[in-house]
């Protein structure tokens, strides 16, 4: 198995192994329409063998920051129909990233729309917002009775993703925002069935998973978690409890035969995410992407070594649209450009060159 052999996700096949992250980069409109930078900046990368779009916002109270792109409206499911065409028409293939913010957000970013989150704890923090920097407000803790409706959003977007023309769509459970809440006790102090035991907080992912994987089919769904603490007022949770949480995901979800789960773990061979991948049993994407750019050696090295099945990057498919390419072919690389991450114009986002060869460049000039 290398980087260049395809792989079947679902229905689809990759041409490679290289999957693009869920990356934020702010450049949509603030009625959440994603515009024609954005179709540029996907169709560049259409090489990869899979793009996973940003997080994009399945109701107006999950929406967590400026700049951010939904799948609500009929205008956004128009300008993702942009985007999935000029992916398509360049040969590749695209997921949507369906992410509900949770308590990691503000009303002046929602629109005045309540935040909500598993219970009312806030982060101590600031977040940017439509009117600058606010602190984090203490969420409503969703009712029991409220959480279908939520799940419902999950589905609605999710069916509005394949409206849209995207492959599938990818469920955001990590990195801190609402499905990751449930999941830790410092975010989910819930006394009802979605709280205490590992077993109940890992209840609502599951019921999403489900849920969407009903709408769609179970072949058009992926699932992202990060198997630790957000960093987000969450402290290192008891390894026991981690394993008893997720596997408890890993063990409901199996049987659906999800598209994929992708993984955003620090530590890939280590023996927690390796029993979740056995549990789950299905396509393991791998993301080791903290605070170090993964580089071709460690990609290489995840399958050589059988940690998963493809490689999920983040900052080289920023910085490199042609990425397939050059790590295939030995080519040197782009670096990124931290600075324009979360800026908000063409720099950084989709003026990043492909490689020329200098004899050719020199011709052409």
């Amino acid at each position: 198995m290398t980087l260049f052999t395809p792989l079947t996700i679902g229905d689809i096949e990759l041409s490679n192994r290289l999957v693009m992250a869920p990356l934020t980069r702010v450049r949509s409109s603030r009625e959440g329409i994603p515009g024609p930078m954005v179709v540029e900046h996907y169709r560049q990368r259409a090489s990869l063998g899979l793009i996973v779009t940003e997080g994009t916002y399945p109701c107006d109270a999950g929406r967590g920051f400026p700049g951010q792109p939904g799948l609500v409206t009929a205008e956004q499911v128009a300008a993702w129909r942009q985007v999935t065409d000029a992916v398509h028409d360049d040969g590749g293939l695209i997921y949507a990233q369906v992410m509900h913010a949770g308590r990691v957000t503000h009303e002046a970013t929602t629109g005045g729309h309540t935040v909500v989150a598993p219970s009312a704890v806030a982060i101590d923090g600031e977040t940017r917002t439509y009117d600058g920097k606010q602190p984090y407000p203490v969420p409503h803790a969703l009712t029991t009775e409220e959480l279908p409706g939520v799940i419902e959003e999950f589905v609605q977007a999710s069916r509005n993703a394949i409206e849209a023309g995207m492959d599938g769509v990818e469920l955001h459970g990590a990195n801190g925002y609402l499905l990751h809440q449930f999941m830790f006790t410092e975010t989910n102090q819930r006394e009802d069935a979605y709280g205490g035991s590992p077993e109940n907080r890992a209840r609502f992912m599951i019921e999403v998973v489900q849920a969407v994987a009903a709408a769609i089919g179970a072949e058009r769904v992926g699932l992202r978690i990060s198997p630790a603490p957000s960093g987000r007022d969450v402290l290192p949770a008891d390894p026991e409890d981690i394993l008893a949480t997720y596997g408890a995901v890993a063990d409901a979800i199996a049987p659906l035969n999800l598209a994929y789960l992708s993984v955003l773990h620090e530590d890939p061979a280590g023996a927690l995410i390796q029993e979740i991948r056995s549990r789950f049993k299905g396509p393991f994407l791998v993301n080791s992407g903290f605070g170090v750019i993964t580089d071709l050696d460690e990609a290489e090295d995840i399958l050589a070594s059988n940690l998963g099945d493809a490689v999920v990057v983040g900052r080289q498919a920023i910085a490199n649209p042609d990425l397939a390419r050059r790590w295939q072919e030995g080519l040197p690389l782009n670096e990124p450009d931290p600075l324009t991450y979360y800026s908000h114009g063409a720099e950084g986002y989709i003026d990043y060159p492909f490689y020329q060869d200098p004899e050719a460049a020199a011709s052409a000039s």
